[in-house]
């Protein structure tokens, strides 16, 4: 099946072509005719199998002009970075029609948006916390939303969006068509499913768990940090390696590396990571894309949502908590049906974390040699020592009961009673006789 199979317009045919797609991938092919029906959908399919073209295509094939410029669609995505890969993918698309897009994402001044935005917009693309600023002070309508569409759901909710996506439903249009698309479906993602949508289908194409058939995996185990260093300057010496993505653990692991790295290959590596400033990641990645820079090291940051093209190469320097990262990772090659490798680094504490990813993909990953000329180091680094879990010793609070406070009772001789005691009772105790106080003298006539 190619794209003029499908059902769509000259216009969006000439964009495609322009784009240089000319086979629906297999998330795009079963979402169009459901999309188009009208039904609610269920998109269950992991990053790099197309799944912004599965549900901008034909929510733009179903697109009609109108005067009133308040959003039709509404995409919604965890992170900034994946606002600009949408909003870039929508203009693409709609290139040969009348269609406005937007994007609005936190981080930035929220009045300079609501400029932008003021104009109207027939797409608008936006993280959950500042589109629900931005329509609960009146600078955007929600009320003329015909589809809405939920990308990387289970990220979202993980970043804590579930308040500000619940605000947004009430704000929204009580007709309209759901779109939902995630890698895993958790049992939050579930109470949303059962909550918000009416009857959805379920689609599925390579869901979480299942590597992508064109990407190869090697790991190579080693003992320590320093070594992984080595043995990443060896690979990288290897020119088959033209567009590299390095995934760190941490941000302070990002800039060693980096700061490593840079000594031999000087301004062919760029580094992002959420303490860069936006402006400075915009830039990283867009040169890292442009082919401009060879090496991109990067934390989880990116390792969801960037549509990053001619990835050759994705380098675990070290093992990600959790498996479905593994994935999210190694999905960043091996896209648009060409060729990617996924490279393991892999030290003896990495061991739950491999048994782990393993049995998420059901498969093993295969142990390569290494290589001779590889510098092994017996140096320790902050590195490769376990984290130190700290206990949270609960101090016991001694009991008040049967202990002295700081009240103590006063002797009987001063305590005050408060009662009243007559004058007469006063004078008989005192004089032993009743005792007037004297009648009053009479003034003078």
């Amino acid at each position: 099946m190619t794209f003029s199979d499908l059902n769509l317009t000259t216009p969006l045919l000439s964009a495609i072509e322009e784009m240089g797609l000319q086979t629906p991938t297999t998330i795009q092919k079963r979402c169009f005719p459901v999309i188009m029906s009208g039904k609610d959908v269920l998109g269950i399919a992991q990053t790099g199998t197309g799944k912004t073209i599965a549900f901008l295509l034909p929510a733009l094939r179903q697109w009609r002009f109108s005067k009133n410029r308040i959003p039709q669609i509404l995409v919604l995505v965890p992170t900034r970075e994946l606002v600009v890969q949408v909003v870039d993918v929508a203009e693409k698309l709609s290139s040969q029609m009348n269609v406005v897009v937007k994007g609005v994402y936190g981080g930035v001044n929220m009045k300079t948006q609501a400029i932008d935005i003021s104009d109207g917009m027939d797409i608008l693309v936006a993280t959950p916390g500042r589109l629900r600023d931005l329509a609960l002070d009146g600078f955007v309508s929600l009320k003329g939303v015909k589809k809405l569409v939920l990308d990387e759901v289970d990220e979202m909710l993980d970043l804590g969006f579930r308040h500000q996506l619940n605000s947004i439903f009430d704000l929204l249009p009580g007709k309209r068509q759901n779109l939902l698309f995630s890698a895993t479906i958790t049992p939050t993602v579930e109470e949303m499913i059962d909550e918000f949508f009416v009857a959805p289908e379920r689609i599925e194409a390579a869901p979480t768990g299942t590597p992508l058939e064109n990407i190869s995996q090697t790991g190579y185990e080693v003992p320590n940090f320093n070594t992984k260093l080595s043995l990443l300057e060896l690979l990288l010496n290897n020119g088959d390696m033209s567009k590299v993505l390095v995934f760190t653990s941490t941000k302070r692991m990002a800039d060693l590396v980096f700061e490593k790295l840079s000594v031999n290959f000087s301004e062919t590596v760029g580094v992002v990571h959420s303490d860069k400033a936006q402006n400075f990641r915009f830039k990283t990645v867009n040169l890292f894309g442009a082919g401009d820079l060879r090496v991109l090291i990067a934390t989880d940051l990116v390792s969801r949502g960037l549509d990053i093209s001619e990835v050759s190469h994705v380098i675990n320097f070290d093992m990600p908590d959790e498996p479905e990262s593994y994935i999210h990772r190694i999905g960043r090659t091996g896209r648009a049906d060409k060729r990617g490798e996924a490279i393991s680094f892999i030290t003896p504490r990495d061991d739950e974390k491999r048994i782990g990813i393993e049995a998420l993909m059901n498969m093993e990953i295969p142990i390569g040699i290494l290589p001779a000329n590889l510098s092994i180091s017996d140096e320790i680094s902050e590195f490769d020592k376990d984290k130190v879990v700290m206990k949270n010793v609960l101090v016991n609070i001694p009991s008040k009961s049967g202990a002295g406070g700081a009240f103590h009772q006063k002797l009987a001789k001063n305590q005050k009673v408060n009662n009243k005691i007559r004058h007469a009772d006063k004078m008989w105790a005192k004089y032993g006789k009743p005792k007037t106080r004297g009648q009053k003298r009479k003034g003078k006539n």
